[in-house]
């Protein structure tokens, strides 16, 4: 029989590669008719099934028109990588796979490929041999599954099993962050019953960064977040005095390094995160500055018996053996194998190859800040790593530059608010960016800038 995948797989390649053939050149985000194009897709559920040939076509003419061009080295909102060549190739083939990466019986290259992974990374972000690992969607599950494990190991030692008993009765725990804390830190707390508005908010200085000297006193079990790389501004909180101060009170310290943290593989700047290594648990993104597809997350905890605790399950028909099994490490058990993406990263870039893309990322932030400074702009930030916040003049202005750079499509901008400030936020983290696309989305801005300053003189 032929193979029932040959000729949908070979069309999908195909649109595949004139989708990305033209990538660079297309506008970044969608035209508001290619948008409002996508109603094609829906109406009534069909009664009779397609060809999967037809499928692909209407979802690919209608579909890609209406995507971003996050692919491409123009997009600049938010922290979102452009996936590697490398990385899309071997997304397809597990795809192919179809791999439920939860048990070593279900699947020994996912497993192995997590394994091997997890080695790497604590290798090459420096942090301590022999910790455990999960491979989760994003940093909102990462921060969740690093949490979990503080707070099993925080009332372990007061001596309550919370996995067990809950939350109700229980000691209560201190948890204290920075007063720029990422929103996706605190829907974790959240979620994990240890509440937003009960958190203690730590001062911080002007770049966004945790006052360590401000940490509170701790009287009981007790959390700390730290943040490697604020989202505005990349600055990233003192963690190693934190990690002193809060450790001799026997608190559990976490860091959010959904993108900063990788900024440890890069040896011109592990400097701004000084002292990561002695924490307790890290949470990353593998989508943001490694540039794998999306999603892919990854939650490192110390000791691994405290990840395994707060995340383990039994049942009759699992017979774990002595072997790492993925399931009993994460929040979820069916998920696919997100670790061959990264793996075929790392293998495509190595060492040196992460270090040069965050560093030349970096270097494109620097680029940005100096031509809207020499332009006359205000940016707002020490521009340390990736991002550049710039405000144009009131907020009212900086606002319609935003809408415009969105508009134009060269470039795609987003804006915040910062301390009180309105800006536009520049967040450069794609290994497709080059010295052009800089050079070409300076030139939109500036312009639109200018044209948009003089309306109101």
């Amino acid at each position: 029989m032929e193979n029932p995948y040959r000729e949908v797989l070979s069309d999908a390649a195909a649109r595949a590669l004139r989708y990305l053939g033209t990538i660079q050149e297309r506008r970044v985000g969608p035209l508001p008719g290619d948008v409002d194009a996508l109603r094609a897709l829906g109406g009534p559920l069909p009664e009779q099934g397609e060809e999967g040939a037809e499928v692909l076509k209407l979802l690919d003419e209608i579909g890609s028109p209406a995507t971003v061009a996050t692919m491409g080295g123009r997009f600049f909102g938010f922290v979102v990588g452009g996936a590697l060549p490398a990385t899309v190739a071997a997304h397809w083939m597990a795809d192919a796979w179809d791999q439920n990466a939860c048990l070593h019986d279900l699947s020994p290259v996912a497993v192995r490929c997590e394994e091997i992974v997890l080695a790497w990374l604590l290798d090459l972000l420096r942090l301590p041999g022999g910790c455990g690992g999960a491979f989760v969607t994003g940093a909102q599950m990462a921060n969740f599954t690093g949490l979990a494990a503080a707070r099993h190991a925080t009332l372990q030692t007061a001596g309550w099993n919370v996995e067990e008993d809950g939350l109700f009765g229980a000691p209560p725990i201190a948890v204290a962050v920075g007063e720029e804390a990422h929103v996706t830190v605190l829907k974790a707390l959240a979620l994990l019953g240890l509440g937003r508005s009960r958190i203690i908010r730590v001062p911080v200085d002007g770049q966004g960064r945790m006052r360590a000297e401000a940490l509170p006193r701790f009287t009981g079990p007790a959390i700390v977040c730290v943040q490697a790389g604020n989202v505005n501004t990349g600055a990233s909180d003192p963690i190693g005095a934190i990690c002193q101060a809060a450790h001799r009170q026997g608190a559990w310290v976490h860091v959010d390094g959904a993108f900063g943290l990788w900024a440890t593989a890069a040896p011109l700047r592990r400097h701004l995160l000084e002292g990561a290594e002695a924490a307790d648990s890290w949470a990353t993104d593998a989508h943001k500055w490694l540039n794998v597809p999306q999603d892919s997350g990854i939650a490192i905890v110390r000791d691994p018996m405290h990840l395994r605790a707060a995340m383990s399950i039994t049942a009759d028909y699992l017979n774990p053996g002595e072997r790492r099994e993925p399931m009993q490490y994460g929040p979820e058990s069916s998920r696919r194998a997100r670790a061959i993406e990264v793996w075929a990263a790392l293998r495509y870039l190595g060492r040196r190859g992460v270090a040069d893309l965050v560093e030349r990322t970096c270097l494109h932030a620097g680029r940005f800040a100096d031509g809207l400074r020499q332009a006359g702009y205000e940016i707002l930030n020490d521009v340390v790593l990736n991002q550049v916040l710039v405000s144009f003049g009131n907020p009212g202005v900086t606002r319609r530059v935003i809408r415009k750079i969105q508009e134009d499509g060269t470039c795609w901008c987003g804006g915040t608010v910062w301390q009180g400030r309105t800006a536009m936020r520049i967040s450069v983290s794609s290994w497709a960016t080059t010295e052009g696309d800089v050079a070409r989305s300076l030139e939109a801005i500036l312009g639109i800038a200018a044209r948009e300053g003089r309306q109101i003189r």
